[in-house]
Protein backbone atom coordinates (compact mmCIF):
# COMPACT_ATOMS: atom_id res chain seq x y z
CA UNK A 1 0.00 0.00 0.00
CA UNK A 2 1.24 3.50 -0.65
CA UNK A 3 0.25 6.99 0.36
CA UNK A 4 -1.74 7.94 -2.69
CA UNK A 5 -4.92 7.27 -0.80
CA UNK A 6 -4.85 10.85 0.52
CA UNK A 7 -6.30 12.02 -2.82
CA UNK A 8 -9.13 9.59 -3.09
CA UNK A 9 -9.88 6.74 -0.72
CA UNK A 10 -10.85 4.58 -3.66
CA UNK A 11 -8.86 4.50 -6.89
CA UNK A 12 -11.01 3.71 -9.94
CA UNK A 13 -9.27 2.33 -13.01
CA UNK A 14 -10.01 0.49 -16.24
CA UNK A 15 -7.28 -1.44 -18.07
CA UNK A 16 -7.22 -2.41 -21.74
CA UNK A 17 -4.68 -4.47 -23.64
CA UNK A 18 -4.64 -7.03 -26.41
CA UNK A 19 -4.15 -10.67 -25.50
CA UNK A 20 -0.45 -11.18 -24.99
CA UNK A 21 0.08 -7.58 -23.81
CA UNK A 22 0.77 -8.71 -20.24
CA UNK A 23 -2.43 -7.29 -18.80
CA UNK A 24 -2.93 -10.09 -16.26
CA UNK A 25 0.49 -9.59 -14.70
CA UNK A 26 0.10 -5.82 -14.55
CA UNK A 27 -3.42 -6.10 -13.07
CA UNK A 28 -2.04 -8.20 -10.24
CA UNK A 29 0.67 -5.62 -9.56
CA UNK A 30 -1.83 -2.74 -9.57
CA UNK A 31 -4.03 -4.64 -7.09
CA UNK A 32 -1.05 -5.31 -4.82
CA UNK A 33 0.31 -1.75 -4.99
CA UNK A 34 -2.90 0.29 -4.75
CA UNK A 35 -5.04 -2.11 -2.72
CA UNK A 36 -7.86 -2.01 -5.28
CA UNK A 37 -10.20 -4.88 -6.17
CA UNK A 38 -9.51 -6.67 -9.47
CA UNK A 39 -12.82 -6.91 -11.33
CA UNK A 40 -12.91 -9.09 -14.41
CA UNK A 41 -16.18 -9.77 -16.17
CA UNK A 42 -15.50 -13.53 -16.17
CA UNK A 43 -15.08 -13.52 -12.37
CA UNK A 44 -18.19 -11.39 -11.93
CA UNK A 45 -20.30 -13.67 -14.14
CA UNK A 46 -19.08 -16.77 -12.27
CA UNK A 47 -19.69 -15.16 -8.86
CA UNK A 48 -23.23 -14.11 -9.85
CA UNK A 49 -23.93 -17.59 -11.23
CA UNK A 50 -22.54 -19.34 -8.13
CA UNK A 51 -24.43 -17.04 -5.76
CA UNK A 52 -27.57 -17.84 -7.77
CA UNK A 53 -28.64 -14.19 -7.78
CA UNK A 54 -31.43 -13.16 -10.13
CA UNK A 55 -28.81 -11.96 -12.65
CA UNK A 56 -26.69 -15.04 -12.02
CA UNK A 57 -29.58 -17.26 -13.05
CA UNK A 58 -29.86 -15.32 -16.32
CA UNK A 59 -26.15 -15.52 -17.05
CA UNK A 60 -25.69 -19.24 -16.23
CA UNK A 61 -27.19 -20.72 -19.43
CA UNK A 62 -25.32 -18.20 -21.61
CA UNK A 63 -22.03 -19.15 -19.96
CA UNK A 64 -22.82 -22.85 -20.27
CA UNK A 65 -23.40 -22.49 -24.02
CA UNK A 66 -20.32 -20.30 -24.50
CA UNK A 67 -22.50 -17.47 -25.78
CA UNK A 68 -21.84 -13.75 -25.45
CA UNK A 69 -23.51 -12.06 -22.51
CA UNK A 70 -25.55 -9.06 -23.70
CA UNK A 71 -24.55 -5.47 -22.90
CA UNK A 72 -27.66 -5.11 -20.78
CA UNK A 73 -26.97 -8.14 -18.59
CA UNK A 74 -23.25 -7.40 -18.35
CA UNK A 75 -23.97 -3.81 -17.25
CA UNK A 76 -26.48 -5.02 -14.65
CA UNK A 77 -23.96 -7.50 -13.15
CA UNK A 78 -21.18 -4.90 -13.09
CA UNK A 79 -23.54 -2.35 -11.50
CA UNK A 80 -24.38 -4.86 -8.73
CA UNK A 81 -20.70 -5.61 -8.10
CA UNK A 82 -19.62 -1.94 -8.02
CA UNK A 83 -22.16 -1.29 -5.27
CA UNK A 84 -20.57 -3.86 -2.93
CA UNK A 85 -18.69 -2.55 0.13
CA UNK A 86 -15.19 -3.85 -0.75
CA UNK A 87 -15.28 -2.06 -4.12
CA UNK A 88 -16.75 1.14 -2.69
CA UNK A 89 -14.10 1.25 -0.01
CA UNK A 90 -11.00 0.14 -1.93
CA UNK A 91 -11.73 1.08 -5.53
CA UNK A 92 -11.17 -1.19 -8.51
CA UNK A 93 -9.31 -2.03 -11.66
CA UNK A 94 -11.82 -3.20 -14.28
CA UNK A 95 -10.52 -5.75 -16.74
CA UNK A 96 -12.66 -6.95 -19.67
CA UNK A 97 -15.28 -4.28 -19.11
CA UNK A 98 -16.36 -2.05 -20.75
CA UNK A 99 -16.08 -3.85 -24.10
CA UNK A 100 -18.39 -1.56 -26.07
CA UNK A 101 -19.01 2.22 -26.12
CA UNK A 102 -22.52 1.49 -24.72
CA UNK A 103 -20.93 -0.29 -21.74
CA UNK A 104 -18.44 2.59 -21.34
CA UNK A 105 -21.25 5.15 -21.22
CA UNK A 106 -23.14 2.98 -18.70
CA UNK A 107 -20.02 2.73 -16.51
CA UNK A 108 -19.60 6.51 -16.31
CA UNK A 109 -23.31 6.86 -15.57
CA UNK A 110 -23.06 4.22 -12.78
CA UNK A 111 -20.13 5.97 -11.15
CA UNK A 112 -21.73 9.40 -11.27
CA UNK A 113 -19.64 11.84 -9.24
CA UNK A 114 -17.11 9.09 -8.40
CA UNK A 115 -15.36 9.57 -11.69
CA UNK A 116 -12.88 7.15 -13.20
CA UNK A 117 -9.33 8.17 -12.43
CA UNK A 118 -7.79 6.64 -15.51
CA UNK A 119 -8.36 4.26 -18.37
CA UNK A 120 -5.04 2.54 -19.05
CA UNK A 121 -4.31 1.13 -22.47
CA UNK A 122 -1.39 -1.28 -22.47
CA UNK A 123 -0.12 -0.64 -25.96
CA UNK A 124 1.87 -3.47 -27.53
CA UNK A 125 2.24 -3.69 -31.33
CA UNK A 126 0.41 -6.50 -33.13
CA UNK A 127 3.62 -8.23 -34.25
CA UNK A 128 4.85 -8.33 -30.65
CA UNK A 129 1.66 -9.74 -29.08
CA UNK A 130 1.46 -12.29 -31.92
CA UNK A 131 5.05 -13.38 -31.23
CA UNK A 132 4.38 -13.57 -27.47
CA UNK A 133 1.27 -15.71 -27.98
CA UNK A 134 3.09 -18.04 -30.34
CA UNK A 135 5.89 -18.39 -27.80
CA UNK A 136 3.38 -19.51 -25.13
CA UNK A 137 2.66 -22.54 -27.28
CA UNK A 138 -0.90 -23.06 -26.09
CA UNK A 139 -3.06 -25.35 -28.21
CA UNK A 140 -5.45 -22.60 -29.29
CA UNK A 141 -2.55 -20.29 -30.16
CA UNK A 142 -2.46 -21.28 -33.83
CA UNK A 143 -1.66 -18.55 -36.36
CA UNK A 144 -5.29 -18.54 -37.41
CA UNK A 145 -6.64 -18.54 -33.85
CA UNK A 146 -4.34 -15.69 -32.80
CA UNK A 147 -5.22 -13.61 -35.87
CA UNK A 148 -8.95 -14.12 -35.26
CA UNK A 149 -8.75 -13.11 -31.58
CA UNK A 150 -6.69 -10.02 -32.35
CA UNK A 151 -9.04 -9.02 -35.18
CA UNK A 152 -12.00 -9.38 -32.82
CA UNK A 153 -10.25 -7.14 -30.28
CA UNK A 154 -9.66 -4.49 -32.93
CA UNK A 155 -13.26 -4.67 -34.05
CA UNK A 156 -14.94 -4.73 -30.63
CA UNK A 157 -12.61 -3.11 -28.14
CA UNK A 158 -10.64 -0.48 -30.06
CA UNK A 159 -13.78 1.68 -30.64
CA UNK A 160 -14.30 1.67 -26.85
CA UNK A 161 -10.69 2.75 -26.28
CA UNK A 162 -11.27 5.58 -28.76
CA UNK A 163 -14.46 6.53 -26.91
CA UNK A 164 -12.41 7.07 -23.73
CA UNK A 165 -9.67 8.87 -25.66
CA UNK A 166 -12.25 11.39 -26.96
CA UNK A 167 -13.23 12.09 -23.34
CA UNK A 168 -9.63 12.65 -22.20
CA UNK A 169 -9.71 9.64 -19.88
CA UNK A 170 -7.27 7.44 -21.78
CA UNK A 171 -3.66 6.99 -20.71
CA UNK A 172 -1.60 5.10 -23.27
CA UNK A 173 1.12 2.96 -21.69
CA UNK A 174 4.03 1.67 -23.74
CA UNK A 175 3.76 -2.07 -23.13
CA UNK A 176 7.17 -2.96 -24.59
CA UNK A 177 10.11 -3.81 -22.34
CA UNK A 178 10.40 -5.95 -19.22
CA UNK A 179 7.44 -6.49 -16.92
CA UNK A 180 9.10 -4.26 -14.31
CA UNK A 181 9.67 -1.44 -16.81
CA UNK A 182 6.02 -1.55 -17.84
CA UNK A 183 4.91 -1.61 -14.18
CA UNK A 184 6.94 1.54 -13.44
CA UNK A 185 5.25 3.32 -16.38
CA UNK A 186 1.81 2.25 -15.17
CA UNK A 187 2.42 3.33 -11.56
CA UNK A 188 3.84 6.68 -12.74
CA UNK A 189 0.75 7.24 -14.89
CA UNK A 190 -1.66 6.34 -12.07
CA UNK A 191 0.25 8.43 -9.53
CA UNK A 192 0.22 11.52 -11.73
CA UNK A 193 -3.53 11.17 -12.34
CA UNK A 194 -4.17 10.71 -8.61
CA UNK A 195 -1.99 13.72 -7.79
CA UNK A 196 -4.06 15.84 -10.16
CA UNK A 197 -7.37 14.66 -8.69
CA UNK A 198 -8.92 17.28 -6.40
Amino acid sequence: MNDNHTHSPATRLVIFGRQGAGKGTQCNRIVEHYGVVHLSTGDMFRAARDAETELGRQVAPIMASGGLVSDELTIAIVRERLAEPDVRERGFVLDGFPRTPAQAAALLEMLGDDRLHAVLNLDVPLEEVTARMKARGREDDTDDGIAKRLALYDMQTVPTIEWFRERDLLVNIDGLGTEDEVTVRIFDAIDSVLAATP
